[in-house]
């Protein structure tokens, strides 16, 4: 019945954020000059648009759940995204009673979430 969600979420520097996006390995789509659709798979992706409130984005985080935790985050961190863009900051690995998670910033200041669940 339902085939996927998605989240809006806003940009300080819309064109500086869509690189990012870009460059973390999403697949845009152009959608108008304020708004593009980035996804990672099929079913799995956000809008991003050209809109800063600053409350929002301060308190706008998406989690991500990948198969393979660790191997994802060395090919984040072999993107060197902090040393590319002002601003985005990347955690280690930190192990939950849930399962694991590290932590990504991007431009704007939106957290990200990766993680992967333990099986129950």
């Amino acid at each position: 019945m339902f085939k996927s969600i998605r989240t809006f979420i806003g940009a300080k520097n819309f064109a500086t954020s869509k690189k990012f996006y870009n460059d973390l390995g999403f697949i845009e789509t152009v959608l108008s000059d304020t708004l593009s659709y980035f996804k990672i798979d099929e079913n799995l992706g956000f809008y991003l648009q050209k809109a800063f409130v600053k409350d929002w984005v301060d308190n706008s985080m998406l989690f991500l759940e990948v198969e393979d935790l660790e191997t994802y985050f060395t090919e984040i961190e072999n993107k060197n995204l902090t040393k590319k863009y002002a601003n985005v900051k990347l955690s280690n690995i930190v192990y939950n009673d849930w399962g694991k998670e590290f932590f990504l910033h991007d431009p704007s200041g939106i957290l990200w979430h990766f993680g992967n669940f333990k099986e129950l």
